[in-house]
């Protein structure tokens, strides 16, 4: 449930941003920010989950990020303006980010101590659907929570899922080692490198503001981007324990290709996923509901790929299984006009799904296999 919170709510917006735009008298466009203010925080916050579990431990910052969770949807449910609901995605973004490598340090650690030399596929491969196939199951869970309620329901929804993620995690996930020795401030800032952790939140920030600006490129936040993005470089090169390990990345090759094709892979089906259900909204007069449930195919065929592919620990084939489906699928994506029949707009949901679902799998076990054990948290947070 924690690893599921992320992906999600960031989908779970997607059939909300036309009714929340008519209700605050704003513009369909202006409403993307919701999708980006989560988006910004979560790329800042889940490597930053990732450093915190393994200086502090993973059940006590799953924990804390649970809490965030909470306020988060209290906020965004009572919200009366876009600002509130900015900060209520912040919150959300920030406190889920803490779900999937909290999660992954734990079942790194369950290995280890269990004496398991390769990766245990089942359990990667639930945490794959949790994390990644649901994603397609927000637009139709999204749909039905608007149409059945408003788009309050998108922010309120996080309330019971908060609360039963606290009670199960309170029962089922044992305490944490207490922290080795009391350290000062000043040493658990270096431990963490906040300097880094802050270089690199203001490099995404300026890049956002550059891709947001889009078709109108705004140059001035461009070079903030790759001025911080220099100085950061500088100095992870030099820190004893930096966050954004540059040296890892030219070193360690195959990770680096690993974020790659999770980054590549997951534009062309986050364009898609976005892209589609506003689309069906605006051209096609399409409800909430609707649109949600043309994606839930997306959702369903990329758990049932997920689970099967994830046993047997395979990388090389679900990878080129992924990059291949892609192709297809958008493709396919040319080929629809306001009067395409439903059948196809379905097919290329599902065809996207074997994309989502071989993927995730695929680079998981990669990441798994590819990322250091002192820096596991870290590594998966990056990762997502």
């Amino acid at each position: 449930m924690g690893s599921a919170l992320n992906p999600v709510n960031s989908s779970l917006i997607a059939t909300a941003l036309v009714p929340i735009a008519a209700a605050l008298h704003v513009s369909v466009g202006s409403t993307a920010v919701l999708v980006s203010a989560l988006y910004l925080a979560s790329a800042v916050a889940q490597p930053t989950a990732g450093k915190l579990a393994e200086e502090f431990g993973p059940r006590r910052v799953f924990l804390t990020g649970i809490v965030l969770v909470l306020l988060g949807g209290v906020l965004g449910g009572l919200g009366q303006s876009l600002a509130a609901l900015i900060a209520a995605r912040v919150l959300i973004g920030v406190g889920t980010s803490a779900g999937y490598p909290s999660a992954m340090l734990l079942i790194r650690r369950r290995a280890a101590s269990a004496g398991m030399s390769a990766p245990p596929g089942g359990v990667l491969g639930g945490l794959a659907v949790a994390g990644m196939a649901t994603v397609a199951v927000g637009p139709p869970i999204g749909g039905l929570l608007v149409g059945a309620l408003s788009w309050r329901a998108a922010f309120l929804i996080n309330i019971p899922l908060a609360l039963a993620a606290l009670a199960m995690t309170a029962y089922g996930i044992p305490r944490d080692d207490p922290p080795a020795g009391r350290r000062t401030a000043r040493e658990v800032a270096a431990r963490l490198d906040v300097a880094g952790i802050a270089g690199f939140a203001g490099a995404m920030t300026a890049l956002l503001v550059f891709l947001m600006a889009l078709p109108h490129p705004n140059w001035t936040a461009l070079a903030v981007s790759l001025a911080l993005g220099a100085v950061l470089t500088g100095w992870e090169r030099r820190t004893p324990t930096p966050f954004f390990d540059v040296r890892q990345l030219v070193s360690n090759g195959p990770l680096t290709r690993t974020y790659l094709r999770a980054a590549l892979t997951l534009l062309g089906v986050y364009t898609v996923m976005y892209g589609l259900t506003q689309w069906l909204q605006a051209a096609r007069g399409m409800s909430s509901v609707q649109a949600g449930l043309f994606l839930l195919p997306m959702g369903a065929v990329s758990a049932l790929v997920s689970r099967p592919v994830s046993r047997r620990n395979l990388v090389r084939g679900p990878l080129v299984t992924a990059a291949a489906t892609m192709l297809v699928a958008s493709t396919g994506i040319l080929l629809l006009t306001t009067r395409s029949p439903a059948v196809l707009i379905v097919g290329v949901s599902l065809v996207f799904g074997i994309t989502v679902g071989t993927q995730s799998v695929g680079n998981q076990t990669a990441l798994y296999t590819q990322a250091p054990a002192d820096q596991f948290g870290t590594a998966s947070g990056l990762f997502r």
